[in-house]
């Protein structure tokens, strides 16, 4: 954490270095320095923060409701990914960000634990939920931010689909643990979430990282609040192709309500607590499998960008297709009113074989499905500040979705109608994606697509910066950047 402070002195403003686009413009470091400041070692890192934080949650609570079934009745809590949450990393730094965000999930699995010890600390459990609903959107938007920016343009598939794997380990462990029923659990998950807070500051500063083929990653800061702000209208001013993605990134959560291995109207209906367990660790087990397998058709490196974008696309339909039709015949045969508590199916019924496979092929279209929602963005920009932007809207948009579903599915809309809005969500959401894919998917991010109103890029001396401030216009338009001269120096 020893430059955490110089990282947070950039947020007065600081952006790329002349050149950084320029493929060898910067030298790697070698030795056990070029290992740590390595972008595949970084990302490594950033997943272990989320599979000590959010990978372990759905697994704790899965857990804790298990073993407690007052505790079923607390609501999951969402990450609202506020304006100030899609700010914070600009103003604060990533790492930073990373930290404060993870501590909420500290906190929040630590209240399960308090309420197994004090049964009537129910409100403890509501107000960490509470803060974790804000952390979390912190947390995902640097996240989100640092993995995009950290690799080229033809790795951002395998950058997300290592994030995705070590995420998704979390689940896995969890799953582990609670297929061994082990009711000290929630005190190793807890001190794995602490483990995990104190990851980020560990990791190297962003400000020094140069990418694989020695581009350096810029750094954007916004000077204020109000600017922060205002980059979050200009996003979208300058780049409206993103609210294409919109549908896609409301239906993101929307379909764990019904097939997620945590939630209620699929997993939590047919099957008993040992299958739920069992259900739990493949279905995560198959999402490091499909965001691998995606991860590593969007950078297949003989193909043209365009092509592997609509290849993307053509998978997630038919996935989309292939699982629901599948679970449509599951689904019809059983309601609310029909789901008896000694009905429920166990790992050693013949029941529990086809059914467990459409579970791997549910965990297979989650990731699928977030994987490439994150490199359409990547598509999009290079520019960590513009990520920030663009996985904060996705974020808070799939919370969104998530929240309205989950209430829908809490007053007792019947399975079957929250089974085929999911497919319907999902099939529009590909749909809306498809022109945004025709229209704004290029081969190349040119760096005139970047959105930066204010830049601080640095000097000939090594301590003073100048400011340069930048005229937007929206992409594909003609009108070109007008870069206003320097009107003083500042020092660093």
């Amino acid at each position: 954490m020893s430059d955490l402070g110089n990282e947070k002195d950039y947020t007065t403003g600081t952006g790329s270095d002349i050149g950084s686009d320029v493929p060898g413009s910067f030298e790697r470091p070698t030795g056990l320095k070029g290992i740590y400041y390595n972008p595949y070692v970084q990302v490594f890192m950033l997943g272990f923060v989320c599979f000590m934080g959010p990978g372990l949650l759905m697994p704790s609570m899965a857990w804790a409701a298990a073993v407690n079934s007052a505790q079923r009745q607390v609501p999951m809590p969402m990450s609202p990914s506020t304006p100030p949450s899609l700010s914070l990393p600009s103003l604060l730094g990533p790492r930073l960000t990373l930290l404060l965000g993870s501590s909420g999930y500290a906190l929040y699995i630590g209240s399960y634990l308090a309420v197994n010890i004090h049964p009537k600390a129910s409100g403890f459990v509501i107000a960490a939920g509470a803060v974790l609903g804000i952390c979390a959107g912190m947390l995902w938007t640097a996240q989100g931010s640092l993995m995009l920016a950290y690799p080229t343009e033809n790795q951002k598939g395998t950058f997300i689909g290592i994030f995705w794997s070590v995420f998704n380990l979390g689940g896995v462990v969890g799953a582990a643990v609670s297929l061994g029923n082990n009711y000290n659990s929630e005190i190793g998950f807890l001190v794995l979430t602490l483990i995990g807070v104190t990851i980020p500051m560990a990791m190297a500063n962003p400000l020094k990282m140069i990418r694989s083929d020695g581009t350096k990653v810029s750094t954007f800061r916004h000077p204020s609040w109000k600017t922060e702000f205002y980059g979050l209208w200009t996003t979208i001013r300058t780049d409206p192709y993103i609210i294409l993605l919109f549908p896609m990134f409301f239906a993101s959560n929307w379909f764990y309500t019904w097939h997620s291995a945590e939630f209620n109207d699929y997993n939590a209906a047919l099957f008993n607590i040992r299958a739920r367990a069992l259900n739990n660790l493949v279905y995560w087990l198959a999402q490091i499998v499909g965001s691998v397998s995606i991860g590593f058709l969007l950078d297949q490196k003989g193909l043209k960008r365009r092509f592997r974008a609509y290849a993307g696309w053509v998978v997630l339909l038919l996935m989309v297709f292939v699982v629901h039709i599948w679970a449509y015949f599951y689904q019809k045969n059983y309601t609310r009113e029909t789901i008896q508590p000694t009905d429920k199916i166990d790992i050693h019924d013949k029941a529990y074989v086809g059914r467990v496979w459409l579970y791997i092929f549910c965990g297979l279209l989650d990731a699928m499905w977030q994987t490439t929602a994150y490199w359409l963005m990547g598509a999009m920009s290079n520019d960590p500040s513009k990520l920030a932007n663009l996985t904060g809207f996705y974020k808070s948009i799939q919370s969104a979705g998530a929240a309205g579903i989950w209430r829908a599915d809490a007053v007792g809309i019947e399975y079957m109608s929250i089974f085929i809005s999911t497919w319907v969500l999902l099939v529009a959401g590909l749909l809306c994606a498809l022109p945004m894919i025709y229209m704004r998917v290029k081969e190349h991010t040119d760096p005139m697509d970047e959105i930066e109103d204010v830049l601080y890029v640095p000097w000939n001396s090594s301590t003073s910066r100048q400011l340069i401030v930048v005229d937007t216009a929206p992409i594909g338009s003609k009108s070109p950047m007008i870069r206003l001269p320097a009107s003083k120096m500042e020092s660093s």
